[in-house]
């Protein structure tokens, strides 16, 4: 903005005729780029307002400026510089008027700018229509002169397309025009030749030189072959079309000699070219066997060449070689035939045979235009002629009726050879189909080798672990035999003697059981491809263990039962009348404990019997959870099954170990028995009142008696666990407290022998807290409350049984034991007290 003091721009006045005579106060330049509106106020009104002046001064003076300019770009005149330097005052407000004036003109100058600038914009839209009209129309032009070009190029592709297609055609007709030249050149030379085979039957000498040439006779084997293949199928045609005409017989008659000639023909170059492929083949030339090969690819595709090489290896054809694999494997005379020498011998046979194998392949990729069908030719020779010729003298199938004898190895032998042949073998396939055997299935061909051992497999099987347990059953048999049999004579009077233990359960034993089965197991897997098949297998495989176990287990406690059996009746041998000699009562007296001795002797074998039949079962068992159960249970049903048939096959080992328990029960208590009857004294419960102090120790019978049972049960706490050892210790403790209790009614009690009675429950009780039986504890501490009816006076009777009324009735009848139960005359105090239970 330039101001009107200034004098610049003084020429240009506004379009308004009423300011036209003010000088130019506003410009358009000054609306231009960063605009401020209080720039453009102060510009206006610094000179006229004192304070704007003040400040503009001291902006000067802090800047070192000496221009007279303002910042606004105006310059100050010459009146303002001296009244400011002469620092004359100034009224306030003096300049108002001038301002409003000065407004009034911006105003005036603001609106002509306004409308110069509509001019302007106006000019620039007509200028801008009139240039996009322009625009628009030349854009329409070209268009279409786009459009035009397109379509000349689409003429011109539909063109370019016409002209090669019609091209190709040209070339194709070329192209079979003169395949159709070459056919009928070749056509004729071949007729001709055809012509040359048709003469004479047999007679070759009249030929082309072509055929005779050896320079060139891949082409003539390739000519021969044309010539064959289409007399044959002219023959075939006009055979089977029209037989009846003449003509064609004839034709076909002609052409039947020069198929025989040409057979002829093809034989003798077939036969020259393999005499040539022999010589270079031991000569070991390979480029001369290659040749020769490829011209015989064309007979027969090669089958004659294949299979003549292969048949001319020597490990086919030289007997010597045949004979060292049967010493390799077998040894000499077959001495050394143990299934680790097998092994050994058959490893290194296979190897070999590989080696040779892969010295052959490399002849074959060298030589053979199709060396894979060479492969299999080879792989499949070896497998049938020499691996079979070994395992047919290796594998000798036994018999099922006649088993070979265990001297000899018996069926395990056998077994153990078809296993380890069968291993080997199968490595022997993987190697050679490592190596290359073409098209082969030579796992399948392998498999067939020893489909004949596989059929009858599961049998052999079985027989061999039956035979393996008789052998085993008749070595225990005879190792019993030879220990020298000791009898103890225990009643010399009566002459009863008993053997010296049975032989018996040996965990050792069934252990080997289970060995051999898993033996068998691991063979089973090795025959068995298909699940169904191994678990069909393994489950009659581990049958056959469940009854070998089964049998082996029931007849050691059948054994252990019959010595308990001997020893009860040796008890009942030296019962005694009630009328005998002093020296015949002690004679069985002591034969009485010599049977005791045998019984506790019974007993302890019959609890070792126990144990190791549970330690058997519990084998048996962890060897099914561990090796079988994988086996069986991807068949369905197959685990289950197996389950219930081991829950059967125990059933009668359980069954003989149950009645064996109830026999120990019996001769323990027998025992017991004995002991009470022969200690026990008819003054350990009525001592006399001779003023001494009652005796408060357990009386001799019950001390030999809890010494009796903590000696015999010892076994029994060992050899029994869980659910069997609590209800065998049940038994016997319900059996004790009944035995105790019919004891005691032989006896009659004063209060001294109640406190003694009392003395010997508490005895009694404290042995049997150790069988942790409650039952058995609850009836031992009923015995006890029993004892008071001994002790309290006559006059208690009637509230001590307040509290346990259920044992009222056998407290009558230890109330009637009371040495003074007459004389007190307790039965009718009683029948008063306790109507209901009289």
């Amino acid at each position: 903005m330039k101001e009107a003091r200034d004098g610049s721009k003084k020429g240009m006045h506004s379009k308004n005729p009423s300011v036209s005579s003010l000088p130019l106060i506003l410009d358009v330049d000054d609306f231009k780029g960063d605009f401020s509106f209080d720039a453009l106020f102060g510009n206006l009104v610094n000179e006229l307002l004192p304070s704007f002046q003040e400040e503009e001064i001291d902006s000067i003076e802090g800047h070192n400026i000496s221009s007279d300019a303002f910042p606004n770009g105006h310059v100050r005149g010459a009146s303002d510089t001296i009244k400011f330097s002469q620092g004359l005052p100034t009224p306030l407000f003096p300049e108002v008027d001038k301002l409003l004036a000065l407004f009034k003109d911006s105003s005036q100058e603001l609106v002509d700018l306004r409308k110069q600038i509509d001019g302007k914009l106006f000019n620039l839209k007509k200028d801008v229509a009139a240039q996009d009209s322009k625009h628009r129309k030349t854009l329409a032009e070209l268009e279409k002169g786009v459009d035009g070009l397109f379509d000349s190029f689409a003429r011109l592709d539909s063109r370019i397309s016409s002209v090669g297609q019609t091209a190709a055609k040209i070339g194709d007709h070329l192209q079979s025009a003169d395949a159709q030249r070459e056919t009928a050149s070749q056509t004729i030379e071949l007729i001709k030749y055809l012509m040359e085979f048709n003469g004479s039957p047999g007679d070759l000498m009249e030929l082309s030189p072509l055929f005779s040439d050896d320079s060139r006779v891949a082409e003539a084997a390739s000519i021969a072959q044309k010539l064959r293949s289409f007399a044959e199928e002219d023959i075939g045609r006009q055979g089977i079309s029209v037989p009846s005409i003449v003509g064609n017989a004839t034709a076909s008659r002609g052409l039947e000699v020069a198929v025989a000639n040409l057979q002829d023909y093809c034989n003798e170059l077939e036969n020259r070219l393999l005499s040539r492929f022999d010589a270079a083949s031991q000569r070991r030339e390979l480029s001369t066997m290659a040749e020769c090969a490829k011209i015989l690819s064309q007979f027969n595709r090669g089958t004659s060449a294949m299979q003549h090489y292969v048949a001319t290896r020597p490990m086919f054809i030289d007997v010597e070689i045949m004979n060292a694999d049967t010493r390799l494997v077998l040894g000499e005379q077959g001495l050394q035939a143990t299934p680790s020498n097998v092994s050994r011998g058959l490893s290194s046979l296979y190897k070999e045979i590989t080696d040779t194998v892969r010295k052959e392949a490399a002849t074959i990729m060298a030589v053979f235009p199709s060396p894979n069908d060479v492969m299999s030719i080879l792989v499949q020779r070896v497998l049938e002629q020499r691996v079979t010729a070994l395992l047919d003298k290796l594998l000798v199938k036994p018999s099922l009726v006649n088993l070979p004898p265990m001297e000899e190895g018996g069926l395990l032998l056998y077994l153990r050879m078809l296993a380890v042949a069968y291993e080997k073998t199968q490595e022997l396939a993987r190697d050679l189909r490592a190596v290359g055997c073409g098209d082969l299935d030579v796992e399948g061909l392998t498999e067939s080798l020893f489909s004949a051992h596989k059929e009858e497999y599961p049998e052999h099987e079985q027989a061999s672990l039956r035979q393996l347990y008789q052998a085993k059953m008749e070595e225990l048999r005879a190792e019993n035999q030879q220990v020298p049999e000791s009898s103890g004579t225990i009643g010399r009077s009566k002459g009863a003697s008993i053997s010296t233990s049975p032989q018996q359960i040996s965990v050792t034993v069934v252990t080997e059981f289970v060995r051999w089965n898993e033996e068998a197991v691991s063979r089973c897997t090795l025959f068995s491809s298909q699940p169904a098949t191994l678990a069909a297998n393994v489950r009659s495989v581990f049958t056959c263990l469940l009854d070998e176990v089964s049998q082996y287990i029931t007849d050691g406690l059948e054994r252990a039962r019959d010595s308990l059996t001997e020893a009860a009746a040796l008890r009942e041998r030296f019962v005694l009348g009630t009328s005998v000699s002093r020296r015949v009562a002690a004679a069985a007296a002591s034969a009485a404990e010599a049977a005791a001795a045998a019984g506790e002797s019974s007993f302890r074998s019959f609890m070792v019997a126990v144990q190791r039949c549970g330690s058997s079962v519990a084998i048996v068992q962890q060897y099914f959870a561990n090796s079988i159960s994988r086996l069986l249970l991807p068949v369905d049903g197959a685990h289950a099954a197996s389950c219930e048939e081991m829950s059967t096959a125990m059933s009668s080992a359980e069954a003989s170990a149950y009645k064996g328990l109830q026999q120990c029960i019996e001769t323990v208590m027998a025992e017991v028995e004995r002991l009470l009857s022969a200690e026990q004294k008819a003054t350990d419960y009525r001592s006399p009142d001779d003023g001494i102090a009652p005796d408060h120790r357990p009386t001799n019978a019950c001390t030999r008696v809890v010494a009796y049972l903590s000696r015999v049960l010892e076994s029994a706490f060992t050899a029994l666990e869980g659910l069997n050892k609590q209800a065998f210790l049940t038994e016997l403790g319900n059996r004790l407290h009944k035995g105790l209790l019919n004891h005691w009614q032989k006896f009659t009690f004063n209060p001294s022998g109640g406190l003694r009675l009392k003395r010997d429950i508490t005895e009694y009780g404290e042995f049997v807290r150790s069988f942790n039986a409650p039952s058995v504890d609850e009836n031992f501490e009923l015995l006890g409350i029993m004892a008071n009816v001994f002790i309290v006076a006559p006059e208690s009777l009637s509230t001590l049984f307040e509290g346990t009324p259920s044992i009222r009735k056998d407290a009558q009848r230890f109330i009637q034991l009371r040495e003074d139960y007459k004389s007190a005359k307790l039965a009718a105090r009683l029948s008063s007290l306790w109507p209901s239970s009289s």
